[in-house]
């Protein structure tokens, strides 16, 4: 964070709303009304907002330690710590094998553990994996380059994280009407593995947000993870019973972090003064004037 720079969350959170949710909305109408694929430009672009929000704040800031810092952030390498990194890209798939393996004697097939054949969606004339990829990058850069960098600016750790996380998950709510994207697919399947993929966005983003600090906040380190995340859900032909059971896991995985890193997790050092633009938290969810 730069002491010199009042961020400013509240503009930077309507502005992604609004902008992702007209685009997002117009591609859900779209791809039930047009062959043209014009739907998958818009919801592509739906994916980059939060970037191109973070650059507009940035760059309009006449802030020379801001643009600096962001960029750092990008592509500074020795920020990132190796062993941090790799615990958790050992953790998470360890995570995703244990949800399978639970899943069995509720009548879950072994045959989860097989590698998938195809993606869960599809996003039209853009590949699968270029969606994913494209989807880590754009969100990273925009809310690790802007977005939770405002709200921890005022809150602890633990207020930023839960809060952004929530943010976060409900950005994705246009998605579930739009035709052949996931959160449409996992809707028309059962609207209970919909509710359980915005609940899993929650712990996830708490833990996501932990690597990124533990890395010395590098978007770079934040994108690798989200990327790792991305198709380690696609890897295996897990059923979406085992992932409602994975987020069972992953939110005892983030509640461990924050135990066992509570001195971090509730720290007050890092609040600047005088940003005073969002309502503040007394809670993780209950905001005062």
């Amino acid at each position: 964070m730069i002491p010199s720079y009042k961020y400013k969350p509240r503009t930077y959170y309507i502005m992604v709303y609004i902008i992702t949710y007209a685009l997002w909305f117009s591609a859900a109408y779209l791809s039930f009304h047009d062959d043209s694929g014009l739907y998958i430009l818009l919801a592509l672009l739906g994916l980059m907002v939060p970037f191109f929000v973070a650059l507009f704040m940035i760059f309009t800031s006449k802030n020379s330690d801001l643009k600096k810092d962001f960029i750092n952030r990008f592509i500074n390498l020795r920020l990132i710590n190796p062993k941090v990194l790799l615990a958790f890209m050992l953790l998470m798939p360890l995570t995703v094998l244990a949800s399978i393996f639970l899943s069995l004697p509720f009548g879950g097939s072994t045959s989860q553990f097989q590698f998938a054949e195809e993606y869960s969606f599809s996003s039209g004339f853009v590949p699968a994996f270029l969606t994913l990829i494209l989807a880590s990058i754009f969100e990273e850069l925009g809310w690790r380059g802007y977005g939770f960098e405002s709200l921890q600016s005022r809150h602890t750790f633990f207020t930023a994280s839960i809060f952004f996380s929530i943010l976060w998950s409900l950005w994705h709510f246009p998605l579930i009407f739009v035709n052949n994207m996931y959160q449409y697919e996992i809707f028309h399947e059962n609207v209970w593995y919909a509710v359980n993929f915005f609940v899993s966005i929650v712990p996830m983003g708490v833990i996501v947000s932990w690597i990124y600090i533990k890395n010395g906040k590098s978007v770079l380190a934040a994108i690798l993870v989200h990327i790792s995340i991305n198709f380690l859900q696609e890897a295996l032909q897990m059923t979406q019973f085992a992932k409602c059971i994975e987020t069972v896991l992953i939110t005892v995985v983030a509640a461990i972090i924050i135990i066992l890193d509570k001195e971090m997790a509730f720290s007050k050092e890092h609040l600047t003064t005088g940003v005073d633009e969002l309502p503040r938290m007394k809670g993780p969810l209950e905001l005062t004037e």
